[in-house]
């Protein structure tokens, strides 16, 4: 679905727009049946993708019930048939377009799993942080819950309008048990912070440098949700002394340069949506 001008303009001046329902029950089963039978061992993992678990796990200090209790999150999406059809997915597509224009990559893609048992908190960030592309009004997140997110399990925070004051200096958090690659902003008020609860479906698009977070799974529930980043094609890269190449040539390289081109901490795959 296009987005309305008043939706176009939110997301603007607020840095995010949520589309409630946006994607439809049975491709969200689809998408659970199949990150379940991957992180159970049921399925073998496509090529470039992995499964990360939670640092409370592989510290021993909390034993999982199941494999799936063990698991934070799913990445690199792009060579699963399935998963990958979420960044495909037409209704999704057209509204990230009315935003950035016709001609797509993906980037990062992930399912993120918050089991209950487990901190899994994720500290408030913008993820420009780990992106080396430019200009970042370009570039938009999606976010869609596959199960119920709730305060109580977890949801995302936002801060409205933080996108307008820049990258801030992320580290990481000293925190007992903490997730690879979350950094967090050190300083940052929380006065206007906004719990975005979601019910299956319902879908958040976001700036890159919208500060956001999430709390810890008090449920008993699982909260999932599904996520890819996109760019327009006229984004440019900058390497770390500041030089600037065409998105257009490096990606058409092997995946193994994806991480030095487009990712500070993690591997990261890119692969055309539509163009």
């Amino acid at each position: 679905m296009s987005l309305t001008p008043t939706q176009i303009d939110d997301y603007f001046r607020f840095g995010y727009v949520v589309l409630r329902k946006l994607i439809d029950p049975l491709a969200l089963e689809q998408y659970n049946r199949r990150f379940l039978a991957l992180v159970e061992g049921r399925q073998a993992l496509a090529a470039g993708m992995k499964i990360m678990r939670d640092v409370m796990v592989v510290k021993g200090a909390v034993a999982p019930e199941t494999p799936v209790h063990g698991v934070n999150k799913l990445l690199c999406l792009e060579e699963d048939e399935i998963l990958f059809g979420f960044a495909r997915h037409l209704e999704l597509v057209a509204a990230v377009q009315s935003l950035i224009g016709s001609a797509l990559y993906s980037l990062s893609s992930n399912v993120f799993n918050k089991p209950p048992g487990v901190d899994g908190k994720h500290p408030m960030h913008q993820d420009l942080r780990y992106f080396k592309l430019q200009p970042a009004e370009k570039i938009v997140g999606v976010w869609t819950a596959m199960l119920p997110a709730t305060r109580a399990s977890g949801c995302l925070a936002v801060i409205p309008e933080s996108h307008k004051r820049g990258l801030f200096e992320h580290q990481l958090p000293d925190w007992t048990h903490i997730n690879h690659g979350f950094f967090g902003i050190e300083s940052i008020d929380l006065s206007g912070r906004e719990h975005i609860e979601m019910a299956p479906g319902d879908t958040l698009l976001f700036h890159p440098l919208l500060v956001h977070g999430s709390g810890s799974n008090t449920s008993a529930q699982f909260r999932r949700a599904i996520s890819v980043h996109y760019a327009a094609a006229s984004c440019q890269l900058t390497d770390v002394t500041g030089m600037v190449s065409s998105l257009r040539l490096t990606v058409s390289k092997a995946p193994e340069s994806c991480p030095a081109a487009y990712c500070r901490n993690w591997p990261l795959v890119t692969s055309w949506v539509l163009m």
